[in-house]
């Protein structure tokens, strides 16, 4: 996809972050927009936001979990539209827990917005995408989805699993000479409301935040910009910010082996904490 102008494009979770900078970018360069989120405010301020820079652009609260809800939004969006040019399934909780601790109900409200929310996602709007002569599709995985981390396994069996899915998509387009390019974007660090509003864990949330934003090392708007340029590109993967370079780079030299540094700097951790 070279040219966004009158171009339709879906997003969900796009009340905030990667979802609301991607569609404030696109409605700079003339792409019509269908919007969604679970948060019916913050969803109602990116419409808002981007029809002040010129957009025709419609909020559907949506809850991408409920299967049934996504496959009517496709319907909707459709109906509304005309049709779908792109794709991007960003919607994204996370939970901060061991799987000693974790909670099954936890698990599954994780698993249900980060996986099946893609799943949902990409069923009900490919054969829209295909029928549109030049569709592309986007799946926001993570750097979580290269390496194992403590305390998020439910995130990375998320992330993993988004990465399979849509590399294995991916193959069957191109096997299949769809007209639908597919791209699996992994996010570093992004200052977003992501770890705020998270799920697990006894500590104070917004101290935890805070030191997310102090390392994280990407702006949203940044990461919408990488993403679309990805787009432009067809590019298989697109890795947003520096530290998605290194965690790429670090299980293809030492393999398993970061594993055993990283349950050393968690031990280390706990230790300081107070809690081992």
């Amino acid at each position: 996809m070279k040219n966004f102008a009158q171009k339709v494009a879906v997003i969900t979770g796009a009340g905030s972050g990667i979802g609301r900078a991607l569609a404030l970018e696109l409605a700079l360069r003339g792409t019509r927009l269908a919007l969604s989120d679970v948060d019916s405010t913050a969803l109602d301020e990116t419409v808002g936001l981007a029809g002040e820079r010129g957009a025709e652009a419609r909020g559907y609260a949506l809850d991408v979990a409920d299967r049934e809800a996504v496959l009517a939004h496709a319907e909707a969006v459709v109906a509304d539209f005309g049709q779908v040019n792109l794709v991007v399934n960003n919607a994204g909780v996370a939970l901060g827990a061991t799987v000693e601790e974790m909670s099954f109900k936890d698990f599954d409200w994780l698993m249900g917005i980060n996986l099946g929310g893609v799943v949902n996602g990409t069923k009900a709007f490919l054969p829209h995408l295909i029928a549109s002569g030049d569709g592309h599709l986007v799946n926001v995985s993570s750097v979580f989805g290269f390496i194992g981390v403590p305390t998020q396994s439910a995130y990375n069996a998320a992330k993993f699993a988004v990465r399979g899915f849509t590399e294995a998509l991916r193959e069957e387009m191109l096997a299949a000479r769809h007209p639908v390019g597919v791209s699996c974007v992994h996010p570093g660090g992004i200052k977003t409301n992501i770890v705020r509003h998270s799920r697990g864990g006894d500590e104070d949330k917004a101290a935890a935040a805070a030191g997310f934003e102090k390392i994280a090392m990407t702006t949203p708007e940044k990461a919408a910009r990488t993403i679309l340029r990805g787009v432009e590109r067809r590019a298989a993967r697109i890795l947003i910010g520096p530290d998605a370079y290194v965690l790429d780079a670090i299980p293809r030299v030492l393999g398993s082996a970061y594993q055993r540094p990283l349950a050393s700097l968690t031990r280390l951790g706990l230790k300081r904490s107070g809690m081992n």
